[in-house]
Parts: C-alpha cells; sequence; structure tokens
C-alpha cells in the first residue's frame, strides 16, 4: 500500500532538506520511494510543495487531492490551502507560525483567523505546534524543517529512533549535525 506526505510551505523553508530526509529514510527501510522536486514560487516566497510517496511500488510522485496520508505544513495558511488533499483519515502536522502572503503584506486582506480551528472543523486530525520557538531553543530558527521531521517521526511506529536518527547523520552536514538532531528531539516531545 502507498503512503502519501507532502511537504507545504511558503519559499524554500528547508522543504529539500525535509523531504530528502524521508526520502533517505524510507529507501533504507526497503520501500520504492519517489519524491518529487519542489514545486511553486520558492525564488519570490510564494507557497511551494514538495510530495514523497512511498510503498511496495510507486510510479509517480505527484499526489492527487484526497490522497494525502500527512500534510507537514512550515506554517497555517499553507496546511489550510492544501486541506483537500487530506485523506479522510489523514493528518496535518503543523507550525503555528504566519507567514503573510503578499496580500496580507499589501493590506488587501487579513490574515485569516482561527485556521487550526476552521481545519478542525473540516474534520482534519491536526497535530499543531509551534516549531519555530522549538527550532531556536535547538539553535537555529532554521531547523524548523528538522522540528516538524521530528514531529511526523511520532507518527511511523515502525521506524525507530535511531533509524531517523541515524537518517539525519547521513542528511546534513557534520557542522550541523548536533543542532539539527537537538531539534529533531524538541519537536519528537
Amino acid at each position: 500500500m502507498t503512503k502519501n506526505i507532502m511537504i507545504v510551505g511558503v519559499g524554500g523553508q528547508g522543504s529539500l532538506l525535509a523531504s530528502k530526509l524521508l526520502g533517505h529514510l524510507l529507501l533504507k527501510e526497503g520501500y520504492d520511494v519517489k519524491v518529487s522536486e519542489v514545486h511553486g514560487m520558492s525564488q519570490r516566497g510564494g507557497s511551494v510543495v514538495t510530495y514523497v510517496r512511498f510503498g511496495d511500488k510507486v510510479y509517480s510522485p505527484i499526489i492527487d487531492k484526497g490522497q494525502a496520508d500527512f500534510i507537514v505544513s512550515f506554517e497555517k495558511l499553507e496546511a489550510a490551502r492544501y486541506l483537500e488533499y487530506l485523506k479522510p483519515d489523514g493528518r496535518i502536522v503543523v507550525n503555528t507560525q504566519e507567514i503573510d502572503p503578499m496580500p496580507v503584506i499589501t493590506g488587501a486582506v487579513s490574515y485569516p483567523e482561527n485556521l487550526i480551528e476552521k481545519m478542525e472543523k473540516k474534520g482534519a486530525a491536526v497535530d499543531a505546534m509551534d516549531c519555530l520557538a522549538l527550532a531556536e531553543e535547538a539553535g537555529s530558527s532554521k531547523a524548523v524543517n528538522i522540528v516538524l521531521m521530528g514531529r511526523l517521526s511520532k507518527y511511523f511506529d515502525n521506524i525507530s529512533l535511531e533509524k531517523w536518527q541515524k537518517a539525519i547523520e547521513e542528511c546534513v552536514p557534520p557542522k550541523f549535525l548536533e543542532l539539527n538532531q537537538k531539534a529533531f528531539l524538541l519537536g519528537r516531545g
């Protein structure tokens, strides 16, 4: 059975490292894995999405609406934007940070309120946490991606903490390893 993970955010925000880490870990676990390139407007600070699909045999990295087992989001509005991709029994893992899109920055609209509650009212299981604060506690605001991976790891009962940590060792430059390991454990909780 194929599982589908969408990583969504604004700009680059570390989605490349998050998808690389997942792809590396899942390949080592013996799955067939397809990881898409980053789609969207990363250079312009726009919405971006990366797809990670894994299973016995995967033919395409693209995830259709209603097929995502997980949406991992770097900020609330992006999680809400991609809600229609979530399976009925899927889960959203989201950083509670609010990154203003251009219409908010220009004053054309306000940032939507109560997004977590709105997603839950639509039936989504939402695991929301302040990943930015945890990343800063680990030593760098840029570690939000690894905090999110730590949180996501809680939902993979079949993959041990040690295997996640080994994948981080193999994907992160040595000078950033300690920081990223700490961020991962803070996200895991």
